[in-house]
């Protein structure tokens, strides 16, 4: 929660939390992007953090607008503004982590697909005329992963 002093004091907090959010985000799209997902995990904890602290202070907000109603009306036009950029690079995140998604789950589909066919591959009769037990080995998928 954030602790301010008056509404212009919110309002300046609330726009460093923004734009640091936004600076995050924009770093992990930019990985997803690049295909490099095992770079976020350095700075998810930070983004969860925040993204938390965001969604409490804007359900205040939106709950009591008079919390920020007498901060000076330039300062709440940058908010807006910060704001905004933060919608689009929300969004941007969005397009890139759905992206990975769904190239991570295509690349387990593929291997679980592998291992059947390995394993159907090798399954000839024994001397008795009968297929030998499975081996034991197993593999999960899970489609909503």
């Amino acid at each position: 929660m954030i602790s301010a002093h008056d509404a212009a004091d919110r309002v300046e907090q609330l726009g460093v939390l923004t734009r640091r959010l936004t600076d995050l985000l924009a770093a992990e799209a930019a990985a997803f992007e690049a295909r490099r997902p095992q770079d976020v995990a350095a700075s998810s904890e930070e983004t969860v953090r925040l993204a938390n602290l965001y969604r409490h202070e804007s359900a205040r907000i939106k709950a009591d607008p008079g919390l920020i109603a007498e901060a000076p009306l330039a300062a709440r036009r940058t908010l807006m503004e910060t704001t905004q950029a933060f919608e689009a690079v929300l969004a941007r995140h969005g397009r890139a982590l759905a992206a990975a998604k769904t190239v991570t789950e295509g690349i387990v589909q593929a291997i679980a697909e592998e291992v059947v066919a390995a394993r159907k591959a090798r399954t000839p009769y024994g001397a008795d005329g009968r297929t030998p037990a499975p081996d034991g080995a197993a593999i999960t998928l899970n489609k909503r992963a």
